[in-house]
């Protein structure tokens, strides 16, 4: 299974793309707004309005044998501990061997941003490089995923 944190998530066309192609179930999560897939494979939970109602949803329910797509830090954290295979949007794996790093450079992300509130910017735009990446490593995550399932 393929559980997507879905609101703000800028690959679910490549995400349906691979799992329709190897034949995988996704739970797309998110608050509303989404439209509706008609692919089969591809089903759509709409979670109540309220700060991570969509990240407990996952996290209570992906393990070993499925695969995460999310942004969201702590949501990784939780299902990198039950077992499963994370990635971020642009195609990083978050592992028992990173993860802690991840959350400690977030923390310190976030204090900076608070110290400084007229700072602006953010991060670069997402783009070609990005989704290639992302494809490759949905890839090698599902591998291993079923690696981890049929165990």
């Amino acid at each position: 299974m393929i559980y997507v944190d879905a609101d703000a998530c800028p690959v679910k066309t490549e995400v349906e793309k691979v799992a329709t192609r190897r034949r995988i179930p996704v739970r797309m999560v998110a608050n509303g707004g989404l439209r509706p897939s008609q692919n089969p494979l591809i089903e759509m939970v709409y979670v109540p309005e309220g700060p991570d109602v969509a990240d407990m949803w996952i996290a209570d329910r992906a393990g070993r044998g499925d695969v995460v797509i999310t942004g969201d830090i702590p949501l990784a954290a939780k299902c990198v501990e039950a077992g499963a295979r994370v990635l971020k949007h642009n195609g990083e794996a978050l592992t028992q061997a990173n993860i802690g790093n991840v959350l400690a450079t977030r923390d310190l992300m976030a204090d900076l941003r608070a110290a400084d509130p007229f700072r602006q910017g953010g991060g670069k735009a997402f783009g070609k490089a990005d989704r290639s990446r992302f494809l490759d490593a949905l890839e090698r995550a599902l591998t291993a995923a079923e690696r981890d399932g049929a165990q």
